[in-house]
């Protein structure tokens, strides 16, 4: 059977970042061949991974809108279904297939009404306002999401949470660590159950999405 094949897209900063790409290249419970990655900083952290991995780096400068990412895409050479992960991926994704697209966040978006995403709310952002609402004593744990991407910012179908517990006192970098580990745990085993269609959905209708059982959003804590 044909190995699907991934396009990572990773923002990274200039000196770092892309520990979510390497990860996934690396992890031995992802059965799909990542193609290329892409990043917005030409000779960032992404790209040095990507480097190093021997895995095709894409710089994408913009425009972010349809047309900027399939000229990304028509790069890659690939035919037929492309995955795309956004994985750290902080540009606004415009015109891909929201049935083989899909994110990771860094925050439970099922907490009162995804409180916790939507525009400027990505990145260090996210833990500070989670970091806020823990002091507030309105929760006591974070985590990550995964779901597929619509024309709605951090609006498409979620098919997979991770609960993380949190503590009293705990700074924005301190949250920002759990999550991460919690990612690093779950993201390479939820994605190949992606790529290889075992959670789907249509593209267009929520109540389409398919979710083996047992990996229903709620169920897996750190």
């Amino acid at each position: 059977m044909r190995r699907p094949k991934l396009v990572v897209f990773a923002t990274g900063t200039k000196d770092g970042g892309g520990s979510g790409f390497e990860n996934l290249m690396t992890h031995p419970e992802l059965d799909a061949d990542i193609v290329a990655v892409v990043s917005n900083h030409e000779y960032g952290g992404v790209r040095m991974r990507a480097d190093r991995l021997n895995v095709s780096f894409i710089y994408f400068p913009g425009p972010y809108t349809a047309q900027g990412y399939w000229d990304v895409l028509k790069k890659t050479g690939l035919r037929g279904r492309i995955w795309v992960s956004l994985s750290g991926w902080l540009k606004r994704a415009e015109g891909l297939d929201p049935a083989s697209t899909f994110n990771i966040h860094p925050a439970l978006l099922s907490f009162q009404d995804r409180r916790f995403g939507g525009p400027g709310l990505y990145g260090h952002r996210v833990h500070e306002a989670v970091k806020a609402a823990l002091e507030a004593g309105e929760l006591s744990e974070s985590g990550f999401t995964m779901h597929f991407t619509t024309a709605e910012y951090d609006k498409g179908p979620i098919f997979f949470e991770c609960r993380v517990p949190l503590r009293a006192g705990m700074s924005a970098e301190e949250i920002g660590a759990e999550v991460n580990k919690a990612e690093h745990m779950w993201q390479p085993k939820i994605t190949n159950l992606v790529v290889h269609g075992e959670i789907s959905w249509d593209g267009t209708n929520p109540n389409s999405l398919k979710v083996p059982r047992g990996y229903d959003f709620l169920s897996k804590y750190l």
